[in-house]
């Protein structure tokens, strides 16, 4: 699932391939990509491309007067194409979501693998129409994300700190892959309350939570939209590496699996060389 440093640097990589060019059409190839109707596709039409915004997750293209907001969810991405083919494309075939045409050639298409159809798109006046957008916690790397605004955040939460970077309502823009990172780069165990931490925990998370997501934008910086998954995949320590070395200590990355994703991390760095349960694998073992 693409998080804040590869949405990010979609947003960078948009903003200059888009710049004053003129919207052509704008076909929706999937029947459950699109989830609002007015103003319909058709009004982005011979509008010019301005700036491009991140809310968290979500990326809004401002077209005209409008702005044509996505959300790539767990499978999708964006292609960018400097030619377009000449033939339409055929709704329902293959992983094509829906093809953004540029007047003079070129434009974008999103696509989405597998069978959970979950990438939407919108067409909005204010971004802040979109319910997942109005519902966004703060940027973690906004400048007003200091230690005692993240430290507010935590006080009073009962829950499990894996959980709590994820909840976009409380953080926007974390996701599976850099919780994970973030957990490993502030030796912490996921399973920890977030109300459990004494002050000098929660300086220690938040300046993992700015530096991890930092270096990761960094090394996005730049790359073409092509590029970004193999970046992203490379830069982690210990998300999607179980079985391999730690980088710090040398301990396995293990994993804990759950319904429908799984976390990794360290025991050495963050659980005091202790293992965590995996609930599925036990329940299996029974």
């Amino acid at each position: 699932m693409p998080e804040l440093p590869e949405v990010e640097a979609l947003r960078e990589f948009l903003d200059e391939h888009l710049a004053g060019r003129v919207v052509e059409g704008v076909l929706p190839l999937a029947v459950s990509v699109l989830k609002t109707y007015d103003p319909p596709l058709t009004a982005l039409e011979g509008r010019p491309a301005g700036p491009v915004a991140r809310y968290g997750k979500f990326l809004a293209l401002r077209i005209g007067e409008l702005h044509l907001v996505t959300h790539l969810a767990r499978a999708g991405w964006l292609r960018w194409r400097e030619t377009l083919p000449a033939q339409p494309p055929r709704p329902g075939k293959g992983p094509l979501a829906l093809r953004l045409v540029l007047a003079g050639g070129g434009g974008f298409d999103l696509t989405e693998a597998g069978t959970q159809k979950r990438l939407a798109v919108y067409v909005v006046r204010d971004p802040q129409e979109v319910p997942g957008i109005a519902r966004l916690g703060p940027d973690p790397l906004a400048e007003g994300f200091d230690r005692e605004a993240f430290a507010a955040l935590l006080a009073g939460e009962r829950r499990q700190i894996k959980g709590v970077l994820r909840d976009q309502s409380v953080i926007a823009g974390i996701g599976n892959a850099y919780s994970d990172e973030i957990l490993h780069a502030g030796k912490v165990s996921p399973f920890k309350l977030a109300a459990s931490f004494d002050e000098e925990q929660v300086t220690h998370l938040h300046q993992a939570v700015r530096d991890t997501l930092r270096a990761a934008v960094e090394r996005a910086h730049g790359l073409a939209a092509g590029e970004l998954k193999a970046e992203k995949k490379s830069g982690l320590r210990v998300h999607g590496r179980a079985g391999e070395p730690c980088p710090v200590c040398g301990d396995t990355v293990r994993s804990v699996s759950f319904a429908d994703s799984s976390l990794q991390y360290c025991p050495t760095c963050q659980t005091g060389g202790k293992p965590l349960a995996d609930r599925r694998l036990s329940r299996l073992l029974k």
